[in-house]
């Protein structure tokens, strides 16, 4: 009872974004006290090298974030089959998605009902890991694996929106690919090998997109406005014909912890949408980068706050201008109080760059100061620090229908908590199934960087400082939500799930971009239509038609509209469980 009572409290509390966290809460339930049949370790037992995760130090690499894994496990979470997994801190592990696997597995076996084709679902994962799992019951973690060959033929017919830091886009979280008017291509392979502890993964496509015309001589000048820089030539974006990595790394797994380096993407947040923070809406970072593979738990004053994961990183941007060459580094921990129950904090820190040197005594201060980067000289800047909030939490007594969660971020307080009304905020809500219809699920989220409590200052707020301002940009495309500066919208998609990976998706979006940053404003809506399929053991299939009409006085004297018709045909050529 009294974990109920902690877990209303702690929720609701979550949703006016102001904490009290709970005073003594019981333990959690033994199903949440283990991952994958081994215990979660103390900071102390990982110190000691005690752990006895098994197999503690196998090499594995990132699932990649577009995969059919991710809302696989994340419907099957707000099911109720998995209570151990992170939903706001990904990508995650082939490792850990084997943990989380094999707590649904056991979940759903001891379930009377399956009316929403968990069972199916479970099925699925299953062959989707049989290789690694094998490998792994062999006692031998050598593989050389082809994950796969893709590749995505895409028409746009009229003008598409590809401006994320002014106008937004008409193709959102797509690793920075190019687009245009025009057809457009991407074609691409996976694979990745593992040796005892040692992992490398490569993910490379060719990537072709039309030309695109230079802005007009008016809307330069209001971007070097809003943007407070010198006005920019007119320069026509070439025509895009390239070979481009996306995730490519080395890994290591040291007892539990995976150490990585290389072009990484991340996912910091629980919405389907955008994640505020960190996303794919922009070609992968170069970083270094440590993140837990499975939980741990604090020492016995703070075991209450159940498991805890934790993911940091140290990275350089490309594409800046207004300074050149800055770096990035940032952390995110995140804890489960009760198993409905997910709390993560994060932040980011833009530092370094053209105008301020990188020195010890600066990256010193990105991590401790609190007071304003105007107090520090070149040499001892901490740079542009951005805080973080989100949670996810499982309404009681619908726990297996319906999950609400948000996102924010903070632009000069340390964290969201501090002021939410000067914070950006994603609020959402998703119902794995609808009553009645059990395959069908339904998710709506909101979000807004045109802060309620203050003023905007046209656009110089949220994604932009007066020293950086590239700020939230990575080869110019915005790295946290495809929201943008200064704007509001929101997003619905309904899915029908014949089966785990045959999928009909309806979804609709809208975006306004205030007129106190762009003059006239704007608004965009899209509505699309996704059909996706799994042909025989190793084919997928997927297709999209998508219309959008926006309407930017400052772009067009007119409304414009645009429709994306996409095909990509994907080749998985793994092992699968029989």
């Amino acid at each position: 009872m009294r974990t109920r009572v902690l877990e209303i409290i702690c929720g609701w509390t979550m949703v006016s974004l102001s904490v009290a966290w709970p005073a003594f809460g019981e333990p959690r339930q033994q199903q949440v006290e283990t991952q994958g049949g081994g215990a979660l370790n103390s900071i102390g037992e990982i110190a000691r090298h005690e752990s006895n995760v098994s197999p503690a130090s196998s090499g594995t690499v990132f699932v990649p974030l577009d995969s059919w894994v991710y809302p696989a496990l994340e419907r099957l979470a707000a099911l109720g089959y998995v209570d151990v997994g992170f939903l706001g801190m990904r990508p995650w592990t082939r490792l850990e998605c084997i943990h989380l696997l094999q707590d649904a597995r056991d979940a759903v076996a001891g379930s009377e009902h399956d009316a929403s084709g968990a069972s199916e679902t479970v099925h699925q994962l299953e062959a989707e890991f049989a290789g690694d799992t094998g490998a792994l019951d062999a006692g031998s973690n050598h593989q050389v694996r082809l994950e796969s060959v893709y590749s995505r033929l895409m028409g746009i017919t009229g003008q598409p929106l590809n401006d994320s830091e002014h106008f937004g886009q008409t193709i959102i979280n797509d690793f920075g690919r190019p687009y245009g008017e025009g057809f457009n291509n991407s074609t691409g392979f996976s694979g990745y090998a593992t040796a005892g502890r040692f992992s490398i993964y490569v993910r490379g496509e060719y990537q072709h997109a039309p030309s695109t015309p230079a802005y007009s001589l008016p809307v330069r000048q209001e971007i070097a406005t809003v943007d407070a820089n010198p006005l920019q030539p007119a320069q026509p974006i070439a025509a895009t014909n390239r070979f481009e990595l996306l995730d490519t790394y080395v890994g290591a797994n040291l007892n539990g912890w995976q150490i990585t380096f290389g072009r990484q993407s991340l996912w910091w947040g629980p919405g389907e949408g955008g994640a505020m923070l960190f996303s794919d809406n922009a070609e992968p970072v170069t970083m270094a980068r440590v993140s837990r593979i499975t939980p741990f738990k604090l020492p016995w004053p703070l075991k209450w706050m159940g498991p805890v994961k934790t993911d940091l990183f140290f990275g350089k941007l490309s594409g800046h201008q207004f300074p050149a060459d800055p770096f990035i580094h940032g952390e995110k921990i995140s804890f489960k109080p009760t198993r409905n129950l997910e709390l993560g904090f994060s932040r980011t820190v833009v530092m370094g760059g053209v105008g301020r040197a990188f020195t010890l005594g600066a990256l010193f201060n990105s991590y401790v100061s609190f007071t304003s980067s105007q107090n520090y000289g070149a040499s001892t800047n901490p740079g542009k620090r951005t805080g973080g909030f989100d949670f996810s939490y499982r309404v009681p007594f619908v726990r297996d229908w319906l999950t609400i969660y948000s996102d924010s971020l903070s632009d000069d307080d340390p964290s969201p908590l501090a002021s939410p009304r000067r914070a950006g905020i994603s609020p959402g809500v998703y119902m794995p199934r609808i009553p009645g219809v059990p395959k069908l699920d339904l998710r709506v989220e909101a979000v807004y960087t045109a802060t309620p409590g203050g003023n905007t200052k046209g656009g110089q707020y949220i994604y932009f400082d007066t020293f950086y301002h590239d700020l939230y940009t990575n080869d110019r495309n915005i790295i946290g939500s495809w929201i943008g500066r200064d704007g509001k919208g929101y997003q619905a998609w309904s899915k029908y799930h014949f089966r785990t990976r045959d999928i009909l998706q309806l979804d609709y979006r809208h975006a306004q971009v205030s007129g106190n940053f762009i003059p006239g404003g704007g608004t965009a809506n899209d509505v699309g239509v996704q059909l996706d399929f799994l042909a025989g053991h190793s084919t997928s299939l997927s297709g999209r038609v998508q219309y959008e009409h926006w309407n930017y006085p400052i772009l067009a004297s007119q409304p414009q509209s645009n429709v994306t018709i996409s095909l990509q045909v994907t080749y998985w050529p793994r092992e699968r469980a029989k």
